[in-house]
């Protein structure tokens, strides 16, 4: 089934039933998400609401809710990133621009003719400025994801699709998500 809205746009949808739920706050959600995984959902099934840029080019400048966009087909599609997940980036980029830091330093210092007091100072000059480079990129990372919930939120909460394979799997889905404090939690017949 394709779902047209623009002469030059168009979605295409598939017959596999999803369940969908809209959350209140991150951690509910995080928590669904893991209790789904657990029971052996995949991640490639589970899905959330794109960034207010993926809406805006796929649906316009117009006002959105969370609960208008739950049965939407043309609603864009982010994979889940959880908190452990950025905090393995943040730390990732903080101790990587921290590390090139200290060996372009190291480098530089260790000739023949340098000393180790001079090289342990210019890898501590080198390196300090890129950590903290690093850290102020990493902190941006962070404020970043937060920021993408909290619209969410303010827009009516955050929308969770899950792609069931049976009748099964959906009570399951929308027995989780309602445990975890979803609203709204339905299937409908598609999905994206």
């Amino acid at each position: 089934m394709t779902v047209t809205t623009e002469p030059d746009h168009k979605t295409t949808v598939i017959k596999i039933p999803e369940a969908v739920g809209v959350f209140d706050s991150f951690e509910d959600l995080q928590k669904a998400f893991y209790d789904l995984r657990m029971v052996g959902f995949s991640r490639y099934d589970i899905s959330l609401l794109g960034t207010e840029e993926a809406l805006k080019e796929k649906l316009g400048t117009t006002y959105w809710r969370s609960p208008e966009l739950e049965d939407d087909p043309n609603a864009p599609r982010a994979a889940f990133v959880s908190e452990e997940a950025i905090g393995e980036l943040e730390g990732g980029i903080a101790g990587g621009f921290f590390f090139l830091g200290s060996y372009v330093a190291m480098a530089a210092m260790l000739t023949a003719a340098s000393t180790l007091a001079a090289s342990i100072a210019a890898i501590a000059i080198g390196g300090v400025p890129a950590a903290i480079i690093g850290a102020l990129l990493a902190r941006r990372v962070g404020q970043h994801h937060k920021e993408y919930y909290a619209t969410q939120i303010e827009h009516g909460g955050i929308l969770l699709w899950v792609r069931v394979k049976d009748k099964e799997h959906e009570d399951l889905a929308v027995k989780i998500m309602k445990e975890h404090s979803g609203r709204d939690v339905h299937v409908h017949g598609w999905s994206e």
